[in-house]
């Protein structure tokens, strides 16, 4: 594991630590979940920098830390790309619905490095949903797949993309 990697994996564990958030469903402590997030996004070759950002992911959204204290921590690259995948919205912007919306557009514009990170996010969150509330909660496991879905075609819009500038081949 690099320095960044590893500064990010201990700053993102204290980060959470701090305020005991724990993974819903198990009661594990928070950082299992960047840390599975991080080595998805690792087995797709990514540089360092998206590795680290994987880790920080949730970060800004669920602790106190700041957006500018990961820049000063990580770089400008590491917390643009963590600034990508952190949602806009808020409650004061409406519904569910509304806010869901408004943080799929926010993604969109997204690097093809940002959406790797929240595709990576969604799958593990996704396969925590399967395996542990798929059968308790029909309503948790439609929202999610729903969601899967609108990622799904972010997805394959940004592949089409890549394709069309000459960045990736799909076979």
């Amino acid at each position: 594991m690099t320095d960044l990697i590893s500064r990010a994996d201990a700053f993102t564990a204290a980060a959470h630590a701090s305020i005991n958030q724990c993974r819903k469903y198990t009661g594990d402590p928070y950082i299992v979940h960047p840390r599975r997030v991080a080595q998805t996004v690792k087995q797709t070759g990514a540089r360092d920098e998206v590795v680290a950002a994987a880790l920080l992911h949730d970060v800004v959204e669920d602790t106190p830390v700041t957006l500018e204290e990961i820049r000063t921590e990580f770089g400008e690259n590491v917390a643009a790309l963590v600034e990508m995948v952190t949602d806009v919205s808020r409650p004061e912007d409406g519904n569910r619905r509304v806010r869901k919306a408004m943080d799929r557009d926010h993604l969109a514009l997204a690097s093809a490095e940002g959406q790797t990170i929240k595709l990576a996010d969604l799958i593990d969150n996704t396969a925590s949903i399967t395996r542990y509330d798929a059968g308790e909660s029909g309503t948790s496991w439609r929202s999610q797949k729903k969601e899967t879905g609108h990622y799904a075609s972010a997805l394959q819009h940004l592949q089409s993309s890549m394709a069309a500038n000459g960045d990736i081949h799909l076979d």
